[in-house]
């Protein structure tokens, strides 16, 4: 047996990455849909390097019924409207917008870290995939706070341009190009010069001066890692295509060593250490686009707190920061609950 599968916003970064990843992965499929906004309908795109081409159907008229899991990567305001239709025909939603992550009748999940909280899908049909910084950080914090409990836990993000989707990409290229050629480098999508700039500023501002990609940063790992652990985040966006990365600084309870903490991550799941104290011997935010891993590196001990520990996080956004991540609680969902793979 296999799953029927709709992809929505099949489209766009995220969508065409879900595509690829189910075909890399070989995820039982039986049937796929592409579904976008109705300006792509009757557009034609690729199902991985399947050969398979499929031709893209009007989010507006699609009926979810009979369709076991749909993987969600529109914007909210989409996924408000089509969500709960799609649930309430019977069809398990994946959402990878921000709209239900903080539901308490929605789990928020990454696999590695808090697979159990799946089993609470059936309140409301729906499950929120965290936001692609989150996703990648409690990749690398669970291992960490399993062995020594984390206290607190203080992040500086240098986000890749391809997390505000294909008008940032564009815009990053553009800028580029204008500046060695002489013409102007206006910002459209970003609030300034994003080329050979870096803007500490992602999403709204809040009242407490900060932003809402840093609020999601911790109540997100509060829900899927632990309620106790005390989190603040910088985020800022850097003239990377893809690729996230993030400076970590952890409080734990307990002592734990660097040398301690490198033998942890190097067995945990969905992580890749690569930490040798020379020349490259780390990984940057180039090296790990395409890859399903989160990487980490210069692990090291802080002696400004008791039991600190500093390391660096990179990880392809769109995939463990999006695509993949969905397409593993997929993967989780049919384990778990669903058991026609």
């Amino acid at each position: 047996m296999a799953y029927r599968v709709v992809v929505v916003g099949a489209t766009g970064n995220v969508g065409r990455e879900m595509l690829n990843i189910l075909a890399e992965r070989e995820f039982p499929i039986k049937e796929i849909a592409a579904v976008a906004s109705s300006r792509s309908t009757g557009d034609e795109i690729d199902f991985g390097d399947t050969g398979q081409k499929l031709k893209v159907k009007n989010l507006e008229h699609f009926d979810f019924t009979g369709w076991d899991m749909a993987l969600f990567a529109v914007g909210s305001a989409a996924t408000k409207e089509y969500a709960p239709k799609a649930a309430a025909a019977g069809c398990v939603v994946i959402d990878n917008s921000s709209l239900y992550r903080m539901d308490p009748d929605v789990p928020l999940i990454v696999p590695e870290v808090n697979p159990e909280a799946i089993d609470g899908y059936t309140a409301r049909n729906i499950i929120a995939n965290p936001n692609c910084s989150t996703a990648q950080m409690v990749v690398a914090l669970k291992p960490l706070h399993d062995a020594a409990t984390i206290k607190r836990v203080v992040v500086s993000t240098y986000q890749s341009v391809s997390g505000a989707g294909k008008e940032g990409m564009d815009e990053l290229f553009e800028q580029s190009r204008n500046i060695f050629v002489g013409d102007p480098a206006e910002p459209k999508k970003f609030t300034k010069q994003i080329a050979f700039n870096v803007i500490p500023h992602i999403d709204v501002f809040l009242d407490d001066g900060y932003t809402k990609e840093e609020w999601k940063m911790v109540v997100e790992t509060k829900k899927i890692l632990d309620p106790k652990v005390k989190v603040t985040a910088t985020c800022v966006r850097v003239p990377v295509f893809v690729g996230h990365s993030e400076a970590i600084n952890i409080e734990f309870e307990n002592e734990l060593s660097a040398a301690d903490a490198q033998k942890i991550l190097r067995e945990a799941p969905g992580v890749m250490l690569v930490d040798k104290r020379e020349n490259g011997g780390y990984v940057t935010p180039v090296e790990c686009v395409g890859d399903f891993a989160t990487f980490v590196s210069r692990v090291r001990e802080d002696p400004t707190v008791e039991n600190g520990l500093v390391l660096w996080c990179v990880s392809d956004n769109l995939r463990k920061g999006a695509a993949l991540n969905a397409v593993q609680i997929a993967e989780l969902l049919g384990r778990r609950h669903l058991k026609k793979g």
